[in-house]
């Protein structure tokens, strides 16, 4: 089995809106991916609720804060609080995003993008050495939509995203949403991005809905799943084979029954990407669910 990525098959996101149903009628789900921060108060009922949850099912630490890319230095009370959590709950996966959201000691609650060049490069795989060795673990990073580019890069983001992975030996989150987001944003092909990610450190995928905003889309989380991002996600399947799935909707949340047919849609376009593609389709390091 590749260890960055579990056969966890499809999840939904942990919202407190639907922490009564988890408690009290918990649906059937593959797992359940909850937003680290959520959950660094060692007590409380986030924290009843997760452990009530992971009793089930596994879950999948995704977090939000890491600012991995940030020029500050790696908050040393953020990894212990990150590396307790994992310790008490021991997830089948820590993922955070590839991005910095921190400055001067500032954090900002926002995902920025990178410059994409050999010194950033090299600045984020030490930090991503950093942080694996702190935890004891191999983490995910995720692409970031993003809104505006740095004139100073030298490479396009999948060639970064990728080359972070094989030069800190982590994984990869590949957001298709964020994908088709900023692909529409800046102008590049969301094919050629999907065609670079390397099969071996895919590790998990994430879907989600935007708003188009007439000049750029806007990566919401609010509505369901676009029909181009689905396209997309039958695409990355029939290249990557079986990749745990999470759909995210954190915003106009709806009920729980609402997200788990979104997720069983996800379930569904892996099943016709896979039954499409030719035998010649699998690739090394392609990891197939139990």
């Amino acid at each position: 089995m590749n260890p960055l990525r579990p056969p966890l098959g499809h999840g939904v996101g942990l919202r407190a809106p639907h922490y009564a149903r988890w408690l009290e009628a918990p649906p059937r789900v593959d797992f359940v991916e909850a937003l680290s921060e959520n959950f660094f108060a060692p007590g409380g009922r986030p924290m009843a609720v997760l452990e009530r949850v992971r009793r089930d099912v596994p879950v999948a630490l995704h977090g939000v804060s890491l600012s991995i890319g940030s020029t500050d230095p790696l908050s040393e009370r953020y990894l212990d609080r990150l590396a307790a959590l994992a310790a008490r709950i021991e997830p089948a996966v820590v993922s955070d995003h590839l991005c910095w959201g921190s400055h001067g000691g500032r954090y900002v609650h926002d995902l920025w993008p990178m410059p994409f060049t050999e010194e950033s490069l090299a600045h984020v795989v030490a930090r991503v050495g950093r942080v694996q060795e702190r935890l004891g673990r191999r983490i995910l990073l995720e692409n970031v939509s993003s809104y505006a580019e740095f004139t100073a890069s030298t490479m396009p983001e999948w060639e970064f995203l990728a080359e972070v992975a094989a030069r800190s030996g982590c994984g990869i989150l590949l957001d298709v949403n964020n994908v088709f987001v900023s692909a529409r944003n800046h102008g590049f092909d969301p094919h050629v991005f999907l065609a670079a990610m390397p099969p071996e450190r895919v590790g998990q995928i994430h879907l989600a809905g935007f708003s188009d905003r007439g000049t750029h889309l806007l990566d919401t989380h609010d509505a369901p799943v676009a029909s181009a991002v689905w396209d997309l996600y039958r695409e990355a399947i029939a290249r990557l084979g079986p990749v745990p799935t999470l759909v995210e909707w954190d915003d106009q949340i709806p009920t729980l029954d609402r997200l788990l047919e979104e997720s069983a849609r996800a379930a569904q376009a892996e099943s016709e990407a896979l039954a499409a593609r030719p035998a010649a389709a699998a690739r090394p390091g392609e990891v197939h669910a139990a």
